[in-house]
């Protein structure tokens, strides 16, 4: 298997893993002194073990669906609606790679919202949803 193939197929388990609330599995895929960032509340969490810690303690009940992943080499990209308590929120996740680990991860949320009347005639919607609702 060629490295890409092994990334991406990591990242594959990595977000199955994060959906089915296996924190081992989920955190495999980091470098033991992984850095992650919240751009938007501009917290940083350094190590694999506060990663974890972090995420295996959010109070909501969350599911996590894959819309895209792509990359190459060091650098890839993972697009997701995370839902939390049935709320979906897109999220982008950036992770750097170095010896098969990530070694840096930035993650962005956002909210749907409703697209405007006024660019109705210039939009058409996006395959698997990407609506408000």
């Amino acid at each position: 298997m060629d490295p890409d193939a092994r990334t991406r197929a990591a990242l594959q388990e990595h977000w199955r893993a994060s959906d089915r609330g296996e924190t081992e599995a989920e955190h495999a895929v980091y470098a033991a002194d992984a850095i992650l960032d919240y751009p938007q509340s501009g917290e940083r969490f350094r190590g694999r073990a506060t990663i974890a810690a972090q995420r295996g303690g959010h109070p909501a009940d969350r599911r996590f669906t894959v819309q895209r992943i792509t990359g190459s080499g060091d650098l890839w990209v993972s697009e997701c609606v995370i839902t939390y308590d049935g709320v979906p929120s897109h999220a982008v996740s950036i992770m750097e790679f170095a010896d098969g680990h990530v070694v840096h991860e930035t993650q962005y949320f956002t909210d749907a919202f409703a697209a405007p009347d006024w660019r109705a005639a210039l939009a058409e919607p996006m395959p698997g949803g990407g609506d408000a609702g």
